[in-house]
């Protein structure tokens, strides 16, 4: 097995077992009470699509996106996979911890509770940090412009999807959510 073969399998192994316990964790959620708007949903998610397209998909590598961002040396890999094993752990994570909360689009669910346990701690949206740290790592294994600009727009698609729910959590717990807020961070953890 060459070393391309070897990290190609640690960028696709960890989001295999992300996807395997999404679709798993995904059985068991409680009824949705109230969500976000169809053209919410799928414009964020078209953002996400197109991120993850370029940042995954050898053939989207048009023009200079194509080109390599730095010189091949295995410190790029090395530490690229070990965001990619860090963000998507942090991401199973998180999403145990909101259990039958869960949900793939902005909701509030029934007898919906406001989680602080785990990651929830430090972080309002640890699913999002780990996502993106997983696909920065990504990008740094696979080092293309093309997954530079993919990261991006997937960070994008997340910050906007966060917004969202911080909306709707603002609404539906008020001043507890709010207190929550001064004691975690967005995407980055709040230590203080």
């Amino acid at each position: 097995m060459t070393l391309k073969e070897i990290f190609r399998l640690l960028v696709i192994i960890p989001w295999v077992v992300f996807l395997v316990y999404w679709l798993i964790g995904a059985i068991k959620t409680r009824a949705t009470r109230q969500q976000e708007s169809f053209a919410s949903r799928y414009t964020v998610l078209l953002i996400e699509t197109v991120g993850y397209v370029l940042l995954f998909r050898n053939s989207s590598g048009i023009g200079f996106l194509g080109s390599r961002v730095v010189p091949r040396n295995l410190v790029g890999p090395i530490v690229g996979s070990i965001y990619i094993w860090m963000g998507i752990g942090l991401a199973i994570w998180a999403r145990y911890h909101l259990a039958a909360y869960w949900s793939a689009r902005v909701t509030i669910k029934e007898d919906h509770q406001l989680i602080r346990s785990g990651p929830y701690a430090r972080l309002r949206h640890p699913i999002y940090t780990g996502l993106i740290l997983a696909a920065i790592g990504s990008a740094m294994v696979i080092d293309r412009w093309r997954c530079v600009l993919g990261v991006c727009l997937v960070a994008a698609g997340y910050c906007f999807k966060a917004k969202k729910e911080e909306s709707m959590l603002t609404q539906q717990f008020g001043e507890a959510f709010r207190e929550h807020q001064k004691h975690t961070g967005f995407l980055i953890p709040r230590f203080r």
